[in-house]
């Protein structure tokens, strides 16, 4: 994969701007509009609010008045403290300390795999649940090659050596080796090479609306 396919840098600081109370604004005024499938023209007419301006609100261009939020929030059928909302909301952080992940009952665990999740945060601005798992097998475990569910999932092996097949490939995973998958095709460690093995899996998958 060449960096010029990735849209993101994960080192890059967010620009100043978007911290500010403006741009939090705007980004609710659009999805407001666009949850109601309106247009920008549209809500100009019923506002008597120029395209030009609500194009500077909806880009948090331009710090809108009381009065002109109250304009949106009438026309948008929303309280206009609904407009801060994104503004104010928490940003979640989990710490699990070393050996604190929460055990849990998985598809696997009937075959003597053990789950530990390490961390949870539910709905979130993202749109997106990450549940990140420390997978442990041992010698008491059994080969389980047809997990499927949905949502992408990634692999991180940390100890041992399993054989890993996802649809119709298999693959050898050693420490350092990484998977990354759609979680809806069949897939799971078919061969236990090396035990005990122990892999990070993190599974990603939107939230329900």
């Amino acid at each position: 994969m060449s960096a010029a396919q990735l849209s993101q840098n994960p080192h890059r600081l967010r620009e100043v701007r978007e911290n500010v109370l403006e741009v939090a604004i705007g980004r609710e005024v659009k999805g407001f509009r666009r949850r109601q499938n309106m247009t920008v023209a549209e809500l100009s007419a019923m506002t008597g609010l120029s395209i030009g301006m609500l194009s500077k609100i909806e880009n948090g261009n331009t710090s809108p008045s009381l009065t002109t939020l109250q304009t949106l929030a009438d026309a948008l059928t929303v309280p206009i403290t609904s407009f801060f909302s994104g503004f104010e909301e928490k940003r979640m952080a989990v710490h699990t300390p070393a050996g604190e992940g929460v055990e849990m009952e998985r598809d696997g665990t009937r075959a003597n795999h053990q789950y530990n999740l390490l961390g949870h945060i539910g709905a979130n601005a993202s749109g997106v649940i990450v549940e990140p798992y420390l997978i442990t097998l041992s010698a008491k475990s059994d080969v389980f090659p047809t997990f499927q569910h949905g949502g992408i999932e990634t692999i991180y092996m940390l100890e041992g050596e399993v054989d890993y097949r996802h649809g119709d490939a298999v693959y050898s995973l050693k420490p350092g080796d990484t998977l990354f998958f759609d979680a809806d095709a069949p897939h799971g460690p078919e061969v236990l090479v090396k035990l005990p093995a122990r892999y990070l899996s993190i599974i990603s998958y939107p939230q329900k609306r």
